[in-house]
């Protein structure tokens, strides 16, 4: 993982995936709570901040991929953030799609992603004091996987809920749906490898979530994850045209999971997506 410091002083960092994908550059920013009024959030401030700051690191390395669009004319081609039905944000240069981008916050700090190539990542980042109290561990993670993370946080179940819960949401921000389309429990993470300063977690989809997103059959998704002050970071890649050829369609027709850290819960999408009928309820 290579280091470099931008011109707002925002730590570009740059994570090589386990395979063969372009690099993901990443940094973060101080969110402000307190919003003035009339104003955006500061978290979009800060998000606007961050793409732009990756954008100008990702054309000082002279991408061949994304040559075509350093030299464009930034007025005639504007970089813009736009988000589909289920929320996935995407980078637009002008009428044509970018390098995938994903963000997450936590510590008080936004945090954003930038792919150097074609593939689709995500990015997330869990604090352990969200895992405080009672916590439904049984309805998030599976018993096998949560005892093999258990064992590399040290027996701290805090930190490696934490951990855990990083790595699944990254792998749905990767996949484009949140957890709309996927149960928190059929992402199973199996166990690590030690890679530079944090592990490597290959990932893989059973249920429903393996027949929406069939790339998982037979295949792994891998996820690197870094351990960060009291919470953990997690970035997940995934091949774009994999990624839309099986999973694109769907992403604007289903009712979801809206998982938060305090309590997994079903949540309807806005009324003119379509609906599809499921059997699992409002779990308690």
């Amino acid at each position: 993982m290579n280091v470099e410091k931008d011109r707002e002083e925002a730590t570009v960092h740059t994570m090589n995936p386990v395979h063969r994908s372009g690099p993901v550059f990443y940094a973060s920013l101080p969110c402000d709570t307190e919003t003035p009024e009339g104003h955006e959030t500061n978290g979009e401030e800060v998000k606007h901040r961050l793409v732009s700051i990756l954008w100008d690191h990702l054309v000082a390395m002279d991408s061949p991929r994304w040559a075509s669009c350093f030299s464009a004319n930034t007025a005639a081609f504007p970089i813009q953030v736009v988000r589909d039905p289920l929320g996935k944000p995407h980078l637009l240069l002008g009428a044509q799609r970018g390098p995938a981008i994903s963000f997450s916050e936590g510590g008080r700090r936004v945090w954003a992603a930038l792919c150097g190539d074609d593939s689709d990542m995500g990015i997330d980042v869990a604090e352990a004091v969200e895992f405080r109290g009672d916590y439904p561990f049984h309805r998030v993670f599976n018993a096998q996987e949560f005892q093999l993370v258990l064992n590399l946080a040290d027996g701290d179940l805090e930190k490696a809920s934490a951990l855990l819960w990083s790595v699944k949401e990254a792998v749905v921000k990767a996949l484009g749906c949140a957890f709309h389309l996927v149960d928190p429990l059929q992402i199973h993470v199996d166990p690590s490898i030690g890679w530079d300063d944090g592990f490597a977690f290959p990932v893989r989809l059973s249920g429903k979530a393996l027949a929406r997103f069939p790339i998982g059959a037979g295949l792994s998704l891998w996820v690197r994850s870094f351990p960060l002050v009291k919470m953990w970071l997690s970035i997940a890649v995934l091949n774009r045209q994999i990624n839309s050829a099986v999973g694109g369609r769907m992403l604007c027709a289903c009712p979801g999971l809206a998982a938060t850290r305090r309590m997994p819960r079903w949540q309807p999408l806005p009324d003119h997506a379509d609906r599809l009928s499921s059997s699992r309820g409002d779990p308690e």
